[in-house]
Parts: structure tokens; C-alpha cells; sequence
């Protein structure tokens, strides 16, 4: 076949008969191309509608009636044990109530008799105070005892539970319980002293010791606590940190102050914060061993709002030195963030 007749053969057939292409003009007796004509085209038998699968990343969620029925339970407690009282204790601001009768307005008269009250103040500078005592103790303490209780010691394990009993102790009974330690004339303590030659203390007689006094029970009491989490930061440190410093030729406190320190700010920030908040919450230790005194040299703030609602039955001004102390913990909480709060390595 000459090479003219192939390309006439070869047209011929893609044209067809009549030299129309397939597909154009009918297609067949009484029908048509599907898709031509006016009109949405009615799908073939035997196929599927398919939708556009939805954008990567995104999903059509429809809301599950179930879900907000699982959740209700936890709404319905926070309304009524956390958003009421709130709410009410907001009102009680501006009222004076002493549960007996109904309440009256007073305004902003709480706020101004807060402004011009000195034991509030008074107990301000007690509770900064016992935080200048009881927060450096504590994390000297704590972080001594969990370097030590890092290391391969036998009965580690023992010494760790040791140490975390007092924080799972009963308040009211460790209290009592160092009361009896800081008694005048029977007391271990001064019975010791008096064993050295030394003379007794009046621990919680005297003002200048009742207050750091009841730090140093409240930092045995809850050391436990900021051990445990000292040893859990200790021991997120890689180990090839302390192992180029030594191939370096760094010294044990070389170490401490360069390694270990800026890997535990979160640590450190995480006690400075629960510390704090736990010192401005003081209330069992100077409640139950010395009653706010002696001078009201240990009266805090939530022991002076307890005998304001409970004692004298001014329950809007107790409220209005609560919203007050929740403010000064605010701020505490917010400077420390600011001045101590670094990035670790």
C-alpha cells in the first residue's frame, strides 16, 4: 500500500462513514450525546452521584445532641458552685448583710472602710512577711533535698516517701502538733536549749518569733511537695548536659549555676507561684497556735476575713477583703512572672 492510500484509509477511519467524527451530530436513531441539549441530563443506569470530596484539613461536623448532654453535669457545677457565688459575692460588695436580716446598700462604703481599716494592712505586712521567710527556706530545702535524693543512695526510695508524709498529714494535726514543740516550758525545743545552756524562747508569746516561727512549721509541713517536684525537674535534664561540662572541665557549682538552675526555672517559677499563693492562704497555722496574736503580730488576711464574716457578721466587708486579697495574689503572681521567669536553655 502506497503511503497516500495509507492516509486516506487512516482518515477514513476516524472519520467514519459520511466523513462525520464520532461523537458529532447524533449519535444514533432517537438519541443523543449525552450532555447536549438543554437541560440536566438524567444519570445512567448503574451510576453513582458523587459529591466533591471537602478541602484537605477540613471536616463537615454536624453537632452531636449527646455530647452537650455528657457535658452538662460539669455546666451545671460550675454555675452553681463557682458562677453564683461569684456573682453573689460580687453584689455583697456594695451591701451590708449579717445573714439575720435582708441586705442593705451601702454602695462603695466596704471599699472606703478597706481603704482606711489598719489590721488589713496589718495582716498584708504579716503575710509579705512570712513569704519573705517561708519562700527562700523552702526552695533552699527543697532543692538541696532533691539534688540529694537524685543521686544513688540506698533507701532512696524510702527517704522519698519520708519526706512527702507531712504534705498528706491533716493541717490541724501538724499544727497541734508543733504547738506542743514550741511550748514555753515543756516543749522539745526549748527543753534542748535549755540542755545547752541556752535560755528558752516564747515562740508563740513573743511578736518577733511567733510569725517566723509558724514559717518554719509551715515549710516542714509542705517541702515535701516542692521535693517531689524539684526531683521530677531534676531528672528531665539530659545527662549530656552535665557531661560536656565536665569533659570542660567545670566544677560541681559551675554546674549547679549553669545547668542546673536555668533548667529548672520552670520548675522554680511553678513553687514561687504555689508558694505564694499557699502564704496569702495562710489561715490553720495562725488560727489554730496563736489566734492572730500575740499584737496581731501573726493575724493574716484570710484569718481577719474569717472573723469579720464569722465573728461580727459583716459579710459584705468579709467579701470585699476577699476580692481584695484575690487582687494583691494577682499582682504578686504577675511581678514574679516579670522579675524571675526566664526561658531555659
Amino acid at each position: 500500500m502506497q503511503p497516500e492510500e495509507a492516509n486516506k484509509f487512516s482518515m477514513h477511519n476516524k472519520t467514519g462513514v459520511g466523513g462525520q467524527v464520532p461523537g458529532a451530530g447524533k449519535a444514533g436513531v432517537g438519541s443523543q450525546v449525552p450532555g447536549a441539549g438543554k437541560g440536566p441530563s438524567s444519570p445512567t443506569p448503574g451510576t453513582r452521584h458523587l459529591t466533591p470530596d471537602p478541602a484537605p484539613g477540613t471536616r463537615h461536623l454536624t453537632p452531636d445532641p449527646v455530647g452537650y448532654l455528657m457535658v452538662l453535669p460539669y455546666l451545671l457545677h460550675l454555675v452553681v458552685f463557682v458562677g453564683y457565688p461569684l456573682a453573689f459575692a460580687f453584689v455583697l460588695i456594695f451591701h451590708r448583710w449579717n445573714i439575720y436580716t435582708p441586705m442593705k446598700w451601702v454602695g462603695l462604703g466596704n471599699i472606703k472602710l478597706l481603704l482606711t481599716d489598719q489590721l488589713i494592712w496589718r495582716a498584708l505586712f504579716n503575710t509579705l512577711y512570712f513569704l519573705l521567710i517561708h519562700i527562700p527556706l523552702q526552695l533552699i530545702i527543697a532543692l538541696g533535698l532533691a539534688q540529694l535524693l537524685n543521686q544513688k543512695i540506698r533507701g532512696r526510695t524510702f527517704f522519698r516517701a519520708s519526706y512527702f508524709m507531712p504534705v498528706v498529714v491533716s493541717g490541724v494535726v501538724v499544727t497541734i502538733l508543733w504547738q506542743q514543740l514550741y511550748a514555753t516550758e515543756t516543749g522539745l525545743i526549748n527543753v534542748l536549749l535549755h540542755r545547752f545552756g541556752l535560755p528558752g524562747i516564747e515562740w508563740l508569746g513573743d511578736p518577733r518569733y511567733a510569725m517566723p516561727a509558724i514559717a518554719i512549721m509551715a515549710t516542714w509541713k509542705n517541702v515535701g511537695l516542692y521535693v517531689v517536684l524539684f526531683l521530677v525537674g531534676l531528672q528531665a535534664i539530659p545527662a549530656d548536659l552535665y557531661e560536656a561540662a565536665e569533659l570542660d572541665g567545670a566544677s560541681a557549682w559551675q554546674k549547679f549555676r549553669l545547668i542546673t538552675v536555668p533548667m529548672l526555672n520552670p520548675t522554680i517559677m511553678l513553687v514561687l507561684v504555689l508558694s505564694t499563693i499557699g502564704g496569702f492562704s495562710l489561715f490553720i497555722e495562725p488560727y489554730v497556735m496563736t489566734g492572730g496574736g500575740p499584737a496581731n503580730s501573726t493575724l493574716s488576711g484570710i484569718l481577719y476575713l474569717y472573723k469579720q464574716a464569722f465573728f461580727f457578721s459583716k459579710m459584705g466587708y468579709a467579701t470585699t477583703i476577699g476580692f481584695f486579697w484575690a487582687m494583691i495574689i494577682f499582682m504578686v503572681v504577675l511581678l514574679q512572672r516579670r522579675f524571675v521567669e526566664t526561658e531555659a536553655l
